[in-house]
């Protein structure tokens, strides 16, 4: 067994050599509009194989800078039903894959993407408030591009737009940063270290296994006083769904199965953040309330977003008894005057910085020259310096 340098995870010799014969080389030239790292399976391995690719179908050259680091920072995994068993693998990354392809491909699929158009928006005003200029960021998990297509090339000047579905990355929203495409699970960053002067990150590493990894992942590719700039969905997500399903399985079934995925508490982000080594963090939370006329609806559009529960211990079936009782009761308890049901969508935004000499640093412990105990005496201050005006 080999092990990557980064993470210290199992890679068979067979791999290794498939990864090193089509890595990208080191280069200074050349812009290839689409750059695949691509998976496939093949026996008990999945593997990586680099595709470079335009949109023409000509040839594209190799090398982007040196973008891809010389040995790969993912293993080759084995198959599902072993990785299944696994602590830290909750998700079925290919099924959500499926479920993002199968999304994309659906006649008027962007009319589902109207939450992902929004948070994204949002992220682009938390780049336009730092007054700098990126010359290379990355979009982990960018889906078609939510991001870009709100920022400007004064502000970041090359993009690569990294996602697990090939479909959403061939449909990439217009935008005016010249920008590549790198199909690349969000788990297993393939890029060298200290490449992106920033890193977003948009509604999608709630569907990562093992998120203490992924924020080492970033702050690894990351240049010193890079930032890192990301939301995903909350606790409190889709709270009015997940209770009326249970109750209904209850009162049908005599017991519940989990029909909405886990979500990360706002206080671990936090932690996870700071131990993943980076500082100046900003962690908050924002509910965006969404009015559907009824309950399928919901479940309709959360299909066409590719938000689809893709947990390993998912039913794949919900019984047509409970499907018409969870929606009574979701009108029952949460229906508004006007005949339509709320679905809340809770987001965290975080933001953090890889370390640098030049960023502010907390003084010294026992160098401060005022005293909280003074606050008191800030009254007696006043008058004194009012009286002396006089």
């Amino acid at each position: 067994m080999l092990y990557t340098s980064a993470g210290r995870l199992p890679l068979c010799e067979r791999c290794f050599s498939l990864y090193r014969s089509l890595r990208v080389a080191a280069s200074t030239q050349g812009w290839p509009r689409e750059l695949h790292v691509a998976p496939y399976t093949q026996g008990r391995h999945n593997r990586a194989q680099l595709v470079p690719s335009t949109q023409s179908g000509e040839k594209a050259p190799m090398g982007y800078g040196g973008l891809l680091g010389a040995e790969p920072s993912f293993p080759c995994r084995r198959s599902a039903s072993s990785t299944a068993a696994s602590a830290l693998n909750v998700f079925d990354r290919q099924m959500k894959r499926r479920q993002k392809d199968w999304a994309v491909s659906q006649p008027g699929a962007h009319h589902c993407d109207y939450l992902r158009e929004e948070v994204g928006e949002r992220i682009a005003d938390r780049v336009f408030d730092i007054a700098r200029t990126f010359p290379f960021a990355l979009d982990l998990g960018s889906g078609r591009g939510y991001i870009s297509q709100h920022l400007t090339k004064d502000i970041v000047e090359r993009f690569v737009h990294a996602d697990l579905s090939e479909k959403a990355l061939r449909n990439l929203a217009a935008s005016e940063i010249p920008s590549v495409r790198v199909i690349v699970d969000e788990e297993f960053v393939p890029f060298k270290e200290n490449t992106f002067d920033l890193v977003v990150s948009s509604l999608s590493l709630h569907w990562v296994n093992d998120l203490p990894r992924a924020f080492q992942e970033i702050h690894r590719i990351l240049k010193p006083d890079g930032v890192f700039i990301g939301a995903m969905y909350g606790g409190e997500t889709l709270f009015e769904l997940r209770c009326s399903l249970q109750l209904a399985e209850i009162e049908r079934e005599g017991g519940f199965s989990p029909h909405i995925s886990p979500f990360t508490a706002v206080t671990d982000l936090g932690n996870l953040m700071g131990r993943a080594g980076f500082n100046m963090l900003t962690v908050d939370a924002d509910e965006i309330q969404i009015q559907y006329p009824g309950m399928f609806e919901v479940m309709k559009d959360l299909q066409g977003m590719g938000e689809s529960n893709c947990a390993w211990n998912r039913r794949s079936l919900l019984h047509r008894d409970s499907m018409i009782a969870a929606a009574a009761i979701y009108q029952d308890m949460y229906g508004e005057e006007d005949g339509t049901v709320p679905a809340t969508f809770q987001v965290y935004y975080m933001i953090g910085w890889k370390p640098h000499e030049s960023q502010a640093k907390p003084a010294k412990r026992g160098s401060a020259t005022v005293s909280f105990g003074d606050l008191k005496k800030v009254k007696e201050i006043v008058s004194e310096t009012r009286t002396e005006e006089k």
